[in-house]
């Protein structure tokens, strides 16, 4: 019997080269951390990106509703009143500037409230005030921008009682006495001009310091006292009182 022998190859690790392979090792090692690493941030940023759409548009919504804005409530004379007291409120202007704005007897003073919190206090104010008279004692000045030159109201009670009615529904406090008023004019003037100013009132109206008139609306206004153009306040809202 005759024996084949099949010659099987030798194999040798000297035909590899050692670092070869390892620095095949090493890409192949590299790669595999590499694509690990950037699907497990790219899951994080996927998972941050639902997390803000869940909770940071709720929370924007959030802080819209709770902004806060300054407001106050303004007894309305009658349109004959308006018409007039506007006649000498743009002849003061027209000599000595100022920003235009609508006549008004201020009943609460500046507060900082949210829209929906003022209008529930605005409305609860309303119900059930009265209509109430008002008089003119005379065309005075002020020392702040505000109250430069007014018309001074008397300090009747019901004028009084109408005030302190709605201050209690805002929660409002003044550090000073109600002083009922009627601004002609807004403006930082000498105390020689607002002088001027309070005569030319008398002389665009001669009867001005007699004036009586009856608050039959009350309305509620936007009024950042921070912005002296006025060109943000707005009304929000207004009511007609219970007629006398």
């Amino acid at each position: 019997m005759t024996l084949l022998l099949t010659r099987i190859p030798s194999f040798s690790l000297s035909s590899i080269s050692i670092p070869s392979l390892m620095a095949s090792s090493h890409r192949l090692l590299s790669a595999f951390v590499n694509v690990r690493v950037l699907g497990f941030i790219g899951s994080i940023g996927l998972s941050l990106f639902f997390w803000s759409i869940y909770v940071e548009r709720p929370d924007m919504a959030e802080r819209t509703e709770s902004k806060k804005e300054v407001y106050s409530v303004w007894g309305i004379p009658p349109e004959e009143v308006r018409a007039r007291v506007k006649k000498v409120m743009e002849g003061l202007r027209s000599e000595f500037g100022g920003p235009a704005f609508e006549p008004h007897v201020t009943v609460v003073g500046a507060i900082s409230l949210t829209e929906d919190d003022a209008l529930n206090k605005f409305r609860s104010a309303c119900d059930g005030l009265i209509a109430y008279d008002a008089s003119v004692d005379s065309v005075a000045t002020g020392s702040f921008f505000y109250q430069c030159v007014y018309l001074l109201l008397h300090p009747s009670s019901k004028v009084v009682e109408a005030s302190a009615h709605c201050t209690g529904h805002f929660g409002f406090r003044s550090s000073t006495p109600y002083m009922p008023h009627l601004s002609l004019l807004y403006g930082d003037l000498s105390e020689e001009n607002k002088k001027k100013a309070q005569e030319k009132a008398k002389v665009l109206d001669e009867s001005i310091s007699n004036l009586n008139f009856t608050i039959t609306r009350l309305a509620l206004y936007k009024t950042d006292t921070e912005d002296r153009t006025l060109t943000s306040w707005e009304k929000v809202s207004e009511c007609d009182l219970i007629p006398k």
